[in-house]
């Protein structure tokens, strides 16, 4: 298993110094971040820096966040020690949240485009470079449709944009994962439902859904819109509805998600995305309670 790490580590790093000049195979990637057995590969959304406390409490991959660990915004050399960091880390950071910033508005009177497409492909190099397969696309204030702009011109206007990413994040085998948000964080695209026809309208194979399960019990979404769009989804964020809390904490219930997610035979991943309050003890209970649900 070692050998197989530093195998990957070395190629990734060789890609790096080559400038993405390789191409990373599908192949060294294999269960890494995709359900191989009967339970889905389980990670945590926090930093590298913890990737010792998520190891040890059981979880397989990081999910960090596009602006701080892939730095578009930054030129090479500020990114280059954060790869190196990432190269050395017993845990490989697989996804990345925290996509675009409030400022850069992909819908409303004047969508800024062009600058989203360039900021998101430096993202998805950099991400093909650090081994980052799912991005995901939540970003609400970016998204958030304007006051008394037209619903369906937005909506347009974000499926377009979706379009254009779709063929960048597809040079650098990389996946968006579209993230409905609850309506008290944005209000468009609230729902796994919502989420699944934008999808569907971009009709790329780079450009999937996510399903927040904290999302969705904010909006009383039940588990029947994972199976309606089960086809679609490629990754999953996992919190109690009670305080955005870890998994355990209250002892709220995630079977009938998981449920609908074993019956479309559901095979991306799971990130704890919440608010820790200790990490070093809710993470191992956390990785817990979702282990025992899903084997219920």
């Amino acid at each position: 298993m070692n050998k197989m790490k530093t195998s990957r580590r070395d190629f990734i790093k060789t890609s790096a110094l080559l400038g993405g000049g390789l191409a990373v195979s599908e192949s060294v990637f294999a269960g890494v971040g995709g359900n191989t057995g009967p339970t889905p590969k389980i990670g945590i959304c926090t930093g590298i820096d913890n990737c010792a406390v998520a190891q040890n409490a059981g979880y397989s991959f990081l999910e960090e966040g596009v602006r701080g660990f892939l730095v578009p915004a930054e030129p090479e050399s500020v990114f280059s020690p954060i790869l190196e960091k990432a190269m050395k880390s017993p845990l490989p950071v697989t996804a990345c949240n925290s996509f675009l910033p409030g400022n850069m508005k992909s819908v409303g009177p004047n969508p800024a485009n062009e600058e989203i497409l360039s900021f998101a492909e430096t993202a998805f190099k950099r991400a093909k470079l650090a081994g980052v397969k799912i991005i995901v696309f939540g970003s609400g204030g970016s998204r958030s449709i304007p006051e008394g702009f037209s619903k369906e011109e937005g909506t347009r206007q974000f499926v377009e944009l979706c379009k254009k990413m779709a063929l960048l994040a597809a040079k650098q085998e990389v996946v968006v994962v579209i993230e409905p948000l609850n309506t008290k964080e944005c209000n468009f695209i609230n729902s796994v439902a919502e989420g699944g026809e934008i999808v569907r309208a971009v009709n790329h194979r780079n450009i999937r859904l996510l399903a927040d399960l904290y999302h969705m019990k904010m909006e009383d979404e039940g588990p029947e819109n994972i199976i309606k769009y089960g086809n679609l989804l490629r990754h999953v964020h996992i919190a109690e509805k009670e305080g955005r809390s870890a998994p355990g904490t209250h002892g709220e219930d995630f079977t009938p998600y998981f449920d609908a997610l074993k019956k479309v035979g559901y095979k991306g991943s799971i990130s704890v995305e919440c608010k820790w309050q200790d990490l070093a003890t809710q993470a191992p209970a956390a990785f817990r309670a979702i282990t025992d649900q899903w084997t219920i």
